[in-house]
């Protein structure tokens, strides 16, 4: 295998010297520069596969070799202390591959070197992928309006970076997918992508499903087993719902965010783990780290690169596009060939607002897929599980409908006689049904009104839909 060179700009010899001896060690060959005009000198009269950058250098400001990069340059790996956090951050944005705190761990160092490496001899390989400009299909998403062509051009230029993504937007709107196009556009696509959801697992162990545990660290743990992060390594780590996380595992993730590094539970031994970080939430991250359910320090790293995806009712025509798309392979997977949506049901689809997003909409056609005869489908969103806005929830037993609540105090479901002779599940789902019209169809906002997580009320919508 030929030597890979690196290019060490860093204008404190000790520091210099010290990643230098490292980085020999291990086989890579190095070059020292200690000033922008040393820097643009060596860059002109050598090829490296990675640069290591400090921002701050007697002649200038190291965020300009970044600017002036192009297909040839190195992929570059800035270097900062605490308190340049931020420029660290603008540096990702503007290109750059990792950045590092000082002082820097040698796994660390060594680690994100390898893959700096291993992402610039990839660099020129040509791929079949989807771009943002061939039509409506990107990634696993189908549009083509222009607030969905702005995701994919930012999905397309932050693929490659190591750079954390933390992904917002309502309930339904494609967070997830988001997350397989960056693994999917990247060249750790042939790695694992690892999913976590961090409000469907009980607190107790979030930690270990995140970093594994030794046999023996609780009851319960028969057998060692790795965590998402080890089994993710080398490929992508998505953690939904981020800010349902507790607080204490909140600071351990900061710590393997800084470190690289992660430790099983009931393990003394930490273990270098190279994953690239997307996560996401549907929650105003910023809300939360106001009202103290969420630590800044640990939002500000894992905001590098903002992606914030439209609510469905915001994509104009992309929402026939989808429908068609989603008919068709519901069509198939339902073995119903020659099914097609009536022209009434294509502008009920146009004039709905669709609080439920993408997920609702292909809920409420497979649900007209399934339970219509005809070839042309008509399409019903006026019912309980299709959480229309506009229409009020009325819960059906056998027995004549119970009034909704008027008050929102839950100290009457014990002093209120009408809630006699329903069982504890169909108070619940009035519960849930009248909260949903409270908020006018928002699921999230409902969600948080009730204190359960959003996706707790939309199992529940699902199974009262297969069951009506």
């Amino acid at each position: 295998m030929a030597q890979s060179n690196i290019l060490i700009i860093e204008d404190s010899p000790s520091l210099a010297l010290g990643y230098a001896a490292q980085l020999e060690e291990v086989g890579y060959g190095v070059t020292l520069a200690s000033t922008l005009a040393e820097a643009r000198e060596a860059l002109q009269g050598s090829r490296f596969a990675a640069a290591l950058l400090d921002l701050q250098l007697p002649d200038g400001d190291g965020l300009s070799l970044l600017e002036e990069r192009d297909e040839q340059s190195p992929a570059f790996i800035v270097i900062t202390s605490d308190g340049s956090l931020s420029r660290a951050i603008a540096a990702m944005r503007v290109g750059a591959f990792d950045f590092l705190v000082k002082p820097v761990a040698g796994t660390r160092l060594l680690a994100t070197a390898r893959s700096a490496v291993e992402q610039r001899k990839d660099a020129n390989k040509t791929t079949a992928s989807p771009r943002a400009e061939d039509g409506p299909r990107f990634h696993g998403f189908i549009g083509q309006s222009p607030v969905m062509k702005e995701v994919f051009r930012t999905i397309e230029q932050v693929a490659d970076s190591r750079a954390c993504v933390f992904v917002t937007g309502e309930s339904g709107t494609g967070k997830e997918v988001t997350a397989e196009a960056l693994h999917s556009a990247s060249r750790r696509s042939d790695k694992a992508f690892v999913a976590i959801n961090c409000g469907a697992i009980p607190e107790n162990l979030l930690e270990s499903e995140l970093f594994g545990h030794v046999k023996g660290a609780f009851t319960g743990a028969v057998e060692n087993r790795i965590g998402a992060a080890k089994a993710a390594d080398g490929g992508t780590l998505f953690l939904d719902e981020i800010c349902e996380m507790e607080l204490k595992l909140q600071v351990k993730l900061l710590r393997f965010l800084q470190t690289g590094m992660i430790q099983r539970v009931g393990s003394s031994r930490a273990e270098p783990v190279d994953v690239r970080f997307v996560c996401a939430t549907n929650r105003d991250p910023m809300r939360e780290v106001a009202e103290g359910r969420f630590r800044e320090d640990l939002f500000y790293r894992l905001n590098v690169i903002p992606i914030h995806l439209p609510a469905l009712r915001d994509r104009g025509d992309d929402i026939l596009i989808l429908a068609e798309r989603l008919t068709a392979t519901i069509a198939e997977e339902e073995r119903r060939q020659g099914v097609r949506l009536s022209a009434n049901a294509r502008s009920e689809i146009l004039s709905y607002p669709w609080p439920g997003n993408v997920r609702e909409l292909q809920n409420s056609l497979r649900r007209a897929i399934v339970t219509s005869g005809q070839d042309e489908v008509e399409i019903d969103i006026s019912t309980p599980s299709s959480f229309a806005a506009t229409r009020p929830i009325t819960h059906e037993p056998a027995q004549a409908a119970p009034p909704q609540l008027k008050e929102e105090n839950p100290q009457q479901l014990t002093q209120d006689t009408r809630w006699e002779g329903m069982t504890l599940a169909e108070v619940e789902r009035v519960v849930i049904e009248a909260a949903i019209n409270r908020n006018q169809g928002n699921i999230t906002r409902a969600a948080r009104e009730l204190e359960v997580n959003p996706s707790t009320i939309y199992r529940k919508l699902e199974k009262w839909a297969g069951s009506s």
